[in-house]
């Protein structure tokens, strides 16, 4: 009986290598550049892939929009809007389309995507959103809920990354 129950057990361990050895890989199958947010409102980036490298800055934006260059075993490198690269636990991002409004002075969400639209709201540079969709150089975008067309070269996080 004993030796049924090892055989039973080593086919089990096959099984389970087989079925699990392959998850990691397939978690990485995504190709780079693409674009990503953080998904808490603390998010520590590192000067290396693991949690053993040093904290070199912490975020305090969730929805940020990051761009991911490069991956390594649930270890994602990330470059900032302001160009800063380094490593954040793939955990603490989602694909959610995040965006940062850019340039300089207040920028108009508009009701359709064309300047001689109604305006809705404005926005600060560094405001963080969420994108909708975009359109012949408009994009929607959702700040907090208030929704409005903006042109796309206002924000970072849009297009191909």
């Amino acid at each position: 009986m004993t030796g049924f129950r090892s055989l039973i057990a080593l086919a089990l361990a096959a099984f389970l290598t087989v079925s699990f050895a392959g998850a990691p890989v397939q978690a990485q199958d995504r190709e780079v550049p693409y674009w990503a947010s953080l998904r808490y409102d603390e998010v520590r980036m590192r000067v290396g892939p693991s949690s053993e490298y040093k904290i070199d800055w912490v975020y305090r934006r969730k929805g940020m929009p990051v761009k991911v260059i490069r991956l390594r075993e649930g270890w994602r490198l990330v470059q900032d809007p302001e160009g800063g690269q380094g490593w954040i636990a793939s955990s603490q991002l989602t694909l959610d389309r995040g965006v940062l409004v850019t340039g300089e002075g207040l920028i108009d969400l508009r009701a359709e995507p064309h300047s001689n639209s109604a305006l809705r709201w404005r926005a600060q540079p560094g405001v963080v959103a969420r994108l909708l969709e975009c359109s012949a150089g408009w994009c929607e975008i959702d700040v907090t809920g208030r929704t409005g067309w903006v042109p796309a070269d206002r924000i970072w996080g849009e297009g191909e990354p």
